[in-house]
């Protein structure tokens, strides 16, 4: 039986990790995870996953292609603490050790529909030139124990980071009992467009 009054909503996401833009690197893969708020609670699909390994084609002298699936859903009571989507991207480094190669995130998109994002990356940097040298020569480089902390802004602020790269992620999103609980995710109207 349906009911009129739902009393929660639900954020369904499709899409798929495209590639990426590494100029200085191979070989790379990448390992995503969704974070969200205490109220959310995923219904459906995988809240993590892991890429093939991609080498740079021919053609496209910098991209990285891996076109993997994203397929999720999402059930809350409110939009604190929208999911957000956490990549972490790894290849070899000149030892053959897989090394961080870039971190980061970004919210999944609150309108309905289909929506592209291209994420900048960024790695921990060791604060002294002496560390610097020992990790490179150990094969381990700086990076989070738990890559989840990239979407938060604790314990961010005193770390030491350098961009590298991009990653291409495009999303399908829809939702359902949104506007039943009183959540407008729609243009506004002033943007609407004229029926």
């Amino acid at each position: 039986m349906a009911t009129n009054n739902p009393s929660m909503f639900l954020l369904t996401v499709n899409g798929q990790i495209e590639g990426a833009n590494f100029p200085e690197f191979d070989n790379l893969y990448c390992k995503y995870c969704f974070v969200y708020g205490h109220d959310w609670v995923p219904s459906s699909g995988l809240e993590e996953g892991i890429t093939q390994i991609t080498c740079k084609g021919i053609q496209s002298s910098h991209k990285l292609i891996w076109n993997f699936p994203l397929e999720t859903t999402f059930k809350s009571t409110n939009p604190s603490g929208w999911p957000q989507l956490v990549m972490s991207v790894y290849g070899p480094d000149a030892f053959g050790n897989d090394v961080i190669r870039g971190y980061g995130a970004t919210h999944i998109p609150f309108t309905p529909g289909q929506h592209t994002r291209t994420i900048p990356m960024f790695v921990p940097e060791p604060s002294w030139r002496l560390q610097k040298f020992t990790s490179w020569l150990l094969g381990r480089r700086p990076e989070y124990t738990d890559p989840k902390v990239v979407a938060q802004g604790e314990g961010r602020e005193v770390t030491r980071v350098r961009s590298q790269g991009f990653v291409t992620v495009s999303f399908h999103i829809m939702t359902k009992d949104m506007k039943k609980l009183g959540y407008d995710t729609g243009p506004s109207d002033a943007w609407a467009l004229p029926k």
